[in-house]
């Protein structure tokens, strides 16, 4: 007992040192406490408030504008329902268009367009300078209406003319061609040595809608085709292949590929199940092979 009494007894000069040590202590947590630490919150005039303000509202109009989707011309005969929600169609307008086109009629004109859906003239003139028509309706437009032709009969084989020597006045005369149009369908022709094979390969003309070939198919047909030797498609090499429109070295490894894993094609539909092949191409390339 004597032991502990000897270490916390202390003499009267060590405890007034201790008193003091504390009442310093209780001093600076009263001051730490007591202190107001938050500063003064500096005075903005009102009017460089204002200014703030707008450039923020004109940052914001900014981010907004180029969050919108953007527009680029489109042929309006092709607006599917997100594309006219998009552009701030209702419902009813983009159902009345749909119905429209289900009869096979074909919008020329803005006033076309709001005569068939019955848009605003407000949002008519926000979309119209978008609207991109073929070149045969661009060429028209000053001229007089021009209605699409009826044909009583069907042209036999005899009575057509020959594709691959007509005219670009010739083939301006079928309904829905123009000039531009007839130079594209007869550069391609000329692209080939002896002219076009078939019909078909004018669906690789840039800009002839299915409905324009249906036309120009009435009055025109591949009569003096090009003589062409037909690749065997199971004994192919990759440089025969990629000389075929359409097909390329990629598309021609991986059909290289396929008859390898399956041995050989059995018939050329048998080209649809290849990786990548251009399904709406097949007609096309089909008129180079043969499988022997």
């Amino acid at each position: 007992m004597n032991i502990f009494k000897s270490h916390i007894t202390f003499s009267k000069q060590q405890r007034y040192g201790i008193f003091l040590l504390l009442l310093i202590i209780v001093v600076l947590q009263g001051v730490y406490y007591l202190w107001d630490k938050t500063e003064p919150v500096p005075e903005i005039p009102e009017q460089d408030l204002i200014i703030f303000q707008n450039e923020i509202d004109t940052l914001k109009a900014i981010e907004i504008e180029k969050s919108k989707p953007k527009l680029y011309p489109f042929n309006p005969n092709y607006i599917t329902d997100f594309k006219g929600y998009t552009l701030g169609m209702t419902n009813e307008e983009i159902d009345k268009l749909h119905k429209y086109r289900s009869q096979e009629k074909w919008i020329n004109s803005a006033a076309d367009f709001q005569k068939v859906t019955g848009v605003s003239d407000s949002l008519l003139g926000v979309i119209s300078p978008y609207f991109k028509f073929p070149d045969w309706v661009n060429e028209n437009v000053s001229k007089a209406k021009v209605h699409k032709p009826k044909y009583n009969r069907a042209l036999t084989f005899s009575e057509k003319a020959d594709l691959n020597t007509a005219t670009a006045l010739q083939l301006q005369a079928v309904y829905g061609i123009g000039e531009k149009l007839s130079q594209r369908i007869i550069a391609l022709r000329n692209s080939f040595e002896g002219g076009f094979i078939s019909d078909l390969q004018l669906q690789d003309v840039y800009g002839l809608s299915p409905e324009v070939i249906e036309n120009l198919k009435q009055k025109f047909t591949v009569k003096t085709p090009r003589v062409v030797e037909k690749v065997n498609l199971n004994t192919a090499s990759t440089n025969d292949l990629v000389q075929i429109q359409h097909i390329d070295y990629p598309l021609a490894k991986e059909i290289l590929e396929y008859r390898t894993l399956h041995e050989s094609f059995k018939d050329l539909d048998e080209l649809l199940k290849v990786k990548g092949f251009p399904l709406q191409k097949l007609d096309i390339i089909k008129l180079y092979l043969a499988i022997n």
